[in-house]
């Protein structure tokens, strides 16, 4: 049995993390808070939708770490150069565009008996 302990993947730190904060935390990357607190559940979606492109098999855990951070990184600079509104990351979003809203059929008080 090994004394060493068992040190803890960035994948599993990240999934742990509380707030978009500890993830910019966990993988050094610089942030604006103002950004951030406008779009951080965009950012993090955003890094998801990118993760969930990659494959991690056979790669080193600073292969892993460092993939993750140019995530994030790209994931933060698509909500620097834009909106969450125009990002459209989220599924309500998307259909705000597929589905314009309609306008209420107009009946004057006259009609109504």
């Amino acid at each position: 049995m090994s004394d060493k302990p068992r040190t803890t993947s960035i994948l599993d730190r990240l999934n742990k993390a509380c707030s978009a904060e500890e993830f910019f935390s966990l993988l050094g990357v610089d942030y604006d808070p103002k950004v951030v607190n406008i779009a951080r559940l965009h950012i993090l979606r955003r890094m998801g939708q990118y993760l969930g492109k990659e494959q991690f098999v056979d790669a080193t855990e600073a292969e892993v770490t460092a993939r993750c951070k140019t995530m994030l990184e790209r994931a933060y600079a698509d909500f620097v150069a834009s909106s969450p509104l125009e990002q459209r990351v989220f599924k309500v979003l998307q259909d705000a565009i597929v589905e314009p809203k309609k306008t209420a059929a107009f009946v004057p008080l006259s009609e109504l008996k």
